[in-house]
């Protein structure tokens, strides 16, 4: 079903047909969550819950859920499975907000606000081990060396992303390369493994990991366009984060390479951390949108998207691809 569709039935495009659709088979996976982060060290699972109760989508473990929907799988692996992407996430968002050194997280403080950086940390890693114990437990080496991959991959994502902030060179070609490992190869996984439990064909297993992977990269997109066109109540972050950090995302790259030489002095001295002010952000606002940069970021995300899309081509219809499909259409509308 079209975008176009979905306006003419009156409703913009939304993640509940997928909610709808996974339910079920979401509690179950919601027990695993809630059973494998209890620790006799209370501080682990009070850190943990502080996050995964925190009101995220749970859209990775959704993509698994979905795709086994999807391509008819009937059993009960995949409740685990998509159990230790959850964990896998979690444990990132944890690493990640002590390293941007957060202090908002889908609305509420960070973990490493309440208790700490170390704290933070290390209760990151416990749910990393977590994770691993699913994947041993499942007994597909298949599966544990797509989710092992991931995690090593969204690491090497992070620290790419690390070694290039403040760095107003980068091009967009090490850029799509970040977010492609840090956002898009868990949302890839989490939906290859889905045809591996179902001992699907390479074919299918690689037009999974293809809807996942676009989704992935157009989700980020997004996500870089709404810090030039959102606030933190709509955010669930502050307004303005990754321009304070210095990061090089898409629109500041467009910005930057539309610029005048005046501009461009601007985004050197911004993301060398020297303009961080409230009218620093409010003028690089004013860049974004003068030279397009955020629509075209959004134009491309678009494009991403209909590459999800269209790589479930070779899947029958019905309300799982429906709502796969959906959820691309929301990934994309985000920002309007």
């Amino acid at each position: 079903m079209s975008a176009t569709l979905h306006r003419l039935a009156g409703r913009a495009p939304s993640l509940d047909p997928m909610l709808a659709l996974v339910a079920g088979d979401m509690n179950l996976v919601n027990a695993v969550i809630l059973d494998r982060m209890q620790s006799q060290i209370p501080l682990i699972p009070e850190l943990a819950g502080h996050l995964i109760a925190g009101g995220g989508k749970r859209m990775r473990p959704m993509l698994t859920l979905a795709s086994a929907r999807l391509i008819g799988y009937t059993g009960a692996r995949h409740h685990r499975l998509a159990a230790a992407v959850e964990f896998i996430h979690t444990a990132t968002l944890l690493h990640d907000d002590v390293v941007d050194g957060s202090d908002l997280r889908r609305g509420k403080r960070t973990a490493n606000i309440i208790w700490g950086n170390p704290a933070s940390v290390l209760v990151g890693d416990f749910l990393f081990s977590r994770s691993f114990e699913l994947m041993v437990e499942d007994g597909s080496l298949k599966v544990l060396k797509i989710l092992s991959n991931a995690s090593a991959v969204i690491a090497e994502g992070e620290v790419n992303q690390l070694t290039a902030a403040r760095r107003v060179d980068l091009g967009e070609d090490r850029y799509l390369d970040i977010i492609g490992a840090k956002t898009a190869a868990l949302f890839a996984a989490a939906c290859r493994i889905a045809a591996v439990v179902a001992e699907r064909d390479e074919e299918d297993e690689a037009a999974l990991d293809a809807y996942g992977r676009n989704l992935g990269i157009a989700f980020q997109l997004v996500d870089d366009a709404i810090d030039y066109t959102s606030d933190a109540s709509t955010m669930g972050k502050d307004a303005g984060d990754d321009f304070r950090e210095g990061k090089m995302t898409l629109p500041v790259i467009l910005a930057h390479a539309r610029g005048s030489d005046e501009d461009r002095r601007f985004w050197k001295d911004a993301v060398e951390g020297r303009r961080t002010t409230d009218a620093d952000f409010a003028h690089a606002i004013d860049l974004v949108r003068r030279t397009r940069a955020v629509d075209d970021t959004l134009a491309r995300a678009r494009h991403y998207g209909q590459r999800a899309i269209d790589a479930l081509g070779r899947f029958g219809g019905g309300k799982a691809k429906d709502a796969m499909v959906e959820a691309v259409e929301f990934a994309t509308a985000r920002a309007y």
